[in-house]
């Protein structure tokens, strides 16, 4: 895996591997269920990504979709591709509500809402809330991407 994935916490994060792809949560969450959907391969630009990278991204995004519609029953969905301190192709993937979503104890409102995403405003999970995010999303996972 390349650098910007296991700076992603790869792979106590992992949710999903693909192909040319891994679904990762974000440890700093901003709306609850916060993913990184990142490029396995050494690519930093996205023109350089293979064909076979983009059509498997079909499959991919509609997994992350059908999996966060599931979980915390999105309004509307951001795919930010900042990549600006980590280089490999990668989105931050951000379920987008009105007020808070809950799992466990865990509660988090989505402090943007309904303007730009407050990335300033994220929690940042401890590993004990990893482990229990990470195993609620992939018991969603449609089982084609698990």
């Amino acid at each position: 895996m390349n650098a910007t994935i296991r700076r992603f916490g790869y792979p106590d994060t992992l949710i999903a591997a693909y192909d040319h792809w891994v679904v990762l949560l974000r440890p700093d969450q901003p709306t609850l269920g916060s993913l990184v959907l990142a490029a396995t391969g050494e690519a930093t630009a996205l023109a350089d990504l293979a064909p076979e990278a983009f059509a498997e991204l079909k499959r991919v995004v509609g997994d992350i979709e059908t999996a966060l519609k599931d979980a915390v029953d999105y309004a509307k969905i951001n795919y930010l591709m900042l990549m600006m301190v980590d280089p490999h192709v990668h989105w931050h993937v951000l379920p987008r509500y009105e007020g808070g979503r809950t799992v466990g104890a865990l509660t988090i409102a989505d402090a943007g809402w309904p303007k730009a995403p407050q990335l300033g405003a994220a929690t940042t999970l401890s590993p004990g809330q990893i482990a229990q995010l990470g195993a609620w999303l992939r018991a969603k996972w449609p089982a084609a991407g698990r």
